[in-house]
């Protein structure tokens, strides 16, 4: 029996780089989870990309069935456009963030996933909540480190 999974994430940071954080809903049948975390100075794409893999890594099996609610252009077309795969090809020739694009094919190759763009802050419940995980958790008294993060 394939397990199917709904995944909300969004991504915020304040400044461009900045303090950031991540959040993610992940609901499959009547199970929900919410997770988020902090970084001192990272980017909102960054972030984007961390609460897709920090949610794609939490499933518990594998070849899930994973549609991922996104409000990042960056992350959807990335994948749906197939740029990601491009990049790899070209060794991330001018392309940021190749810790998180390697971290996350992993991840990706281990389910079937699609991605679907919603818009921002347009009312849509459980990408709202996303965005406060984000935000609340860029504002946390302590917060991680992104080592991969090169200004």
């Amino acid at each position: 029996m394939t397990h199917k999974v709904t995944i909300y994430t969004d991504g915020a940071s304040s400044g461009n780089p900045g303090p950031g954080g991540y959040g993610a809903v992940l609901i499959s049948g009547r199970h929900r989870r919410e997770i988020s975390g902090g970084f001192r100075l990272t980017t909102n794409n960054r972030m984007e990309l961390m609460g897709v893999i920090v949610a794609l890594e939490a499933l518990k099996a594998n070849q899930c069935e994973v549609c991922v609610y996104t409000d990042s252009k960056y992350v959807a077309d990335a994948v749906n456009k197939g740029w990601v795969f491009n990049w790899v090809r070209n060794h991330f020739k001018g392309k940021k963030n190749q810790d998180l694009w390697m971290r996350f094919l992993q991840v990706y190759q281990q389910h079937k996933v699609s991605f679907i763009w919603v818009k921002g802050h347009a009312n849509v419940p459980e990408n709202e909540r996303c965005d406060q995980l984000a935000v609340q958790a860029s504002k946390q008294a302590v917060l991680n480190e992104d080592h991969g993060y090169q200004a």
